[in-house]
């Protein structure tokens, strides 16, 4: 639990990180600083793990404080914070922009919801066939005719903004913008529709099991949707 309460200090001149790392790997922050993300076996590779609910508020608030940075140029009028860890951020996105609410789209039907305003949903955490996404109707005025910011926590796969986008579209809603605390690995540039850009606070590589643990590969870490690392 010692993973996401606080950033470590940038580093220093002369200072390497380990070639080889067991079981976290650290990631740069747009300040200079580093995050310690302890990392997932996923079998032939493996991946840096982010649970935005069980970081700090300094941690959270930071990242998402970034990501409004990176927001602010697309000029949006409402957050949608994709569920359920996306909620976090989408949160703390919209609060740090200075607006009144978001939207929550979530994973449990109410009684006066839509099938039509519903999607499957899937994701490298949750990979469980059954789920949807649904979009409370009542909500509808939040988003039509606004700029709509479609936001989430990780992007890894792009299951989980592939089905965001496709919910938004039911309502009649295409986002201004796309954005993501984490890009982690490159797998979610093929998954993303055409036309649709990601911008995202920080990015971790894929890591190739070697003896020892594992090295990252760095042509997999998308630092290019970062601009805020520059």
């Amino acid at each position: 639990m010692e993973y996401w309460q606080d950033f470590l200090p940038p580093r220093q001149a002369g200072e390497a990180e380990p070639d080889v790392r067991t079981d976290h790997t650290v990631a740069a922050m747009p300040d200079g600083s580093r995050l310690a993300l302890p990392l997932r076996d996923l079998g032939t590779f493996a991946v840096a793990g982010l649970i935005v609910n069980q970081a700090s508020f300094t941690v959270l608030d930071r990242l998402s404080g970034w990501l409004a940075a990176l927001a602010r140029s697309f000029a949006p009028e409402v957050v949608v914070g994709l569920p359920t860890l996306g909620h976090m951020v989408g949160l703390g996105v919209a609060r740090a922009l200075g607006h009144a609410n978001w939207v929550a789209p979530g994973t449990s039907r109410k009684f006066w919801y839509d099938e039509a305003l519903s999607v499957p949903l899937a994701s490298i955490t949750s990979p469980g066939a059954g789920r949807r996404m649904w979009l409370d109707p009542r909500l509808l005025p939040r988003l039509r005719g606004r700029r709509v910011l479609l936001v989430d926590d990780v992007v890894s796969t792009g299951a989980s903004l592939r089905a965001g986008l496709a919910l938004l579209a039911a309502a009649g809603v295409v986002p201004v913008a796309v954005g993501a605390a984490m890009a982690q690995g490159d797998r979610w540039r093929t998954a993303l529709p055409a036309g649709v850009t990601l911008s995202a606070v920080f990015a971790t590589p894929l890591l190739a099991r070697v003896p020892g643990g594992w090295r990252a590969r760095p042509e997999t870490c998308a630092r290019d949707c970062c601009p805020l690392l520059d």
